[in-house]
């Protein structure tokens, strides 16, 4: 191996590793959901590449208001599936789209774009 080629070679070692970290080890933003009148808990989530946040807290038995703002026309991020509430929705380009649901169960709940590459989750306590 000559020099250009170790150079290439430990450049995309880095990239391959800088990518695993981006999609499994970087920091989540969580968001607690916020009661506004009516007890009807809100969170605004911007879709751009991803989920921000990515992690919604919110309380169990009280009905929830999930604002989603597609701040892009990246066609993986076009759909959103929440399967467990029975969610599938269309995310218009620079369009905010409601979601309201009632978790009625404590736990876990990922949501995920129509392709399945963006990924969040909604955990009810």
């Amino acid at each position: 191996m000559d020099t250009s080629q170790i150079i290439v070679t430990l450049l995309g070692t880095g990239l391959i590793g800088l990518v695993g970290w981006f999609f499994f080890a970087a920091p989540h933003r969580t968001a607690t959901a916020v009661a506004g009148s009516g007890g009807m808990q809100q969170v605004d989530i911007k879709v751009k590449g991803g989920y921000s946040p990515d992690t919604i807290e919110v309380q169990q038995g009280q009905p929830v208001q999930l604002n989603f703002y597609r701040d892009e026309t990246a066609s993986c991020s076009e759909e959103l599936l929440l399967p467990d509430f029975g969610i599938r929705r269309e995310l218009p380009a620079f369009q905010t789209t409601t979601i309201e649901l009632r978790p009625d169960k404590a736990g876990t709940y990922p949501f995920t774009c129509g392709m399945g590459m963006l990924r969040g989750s909604l955990v009810v306590k």
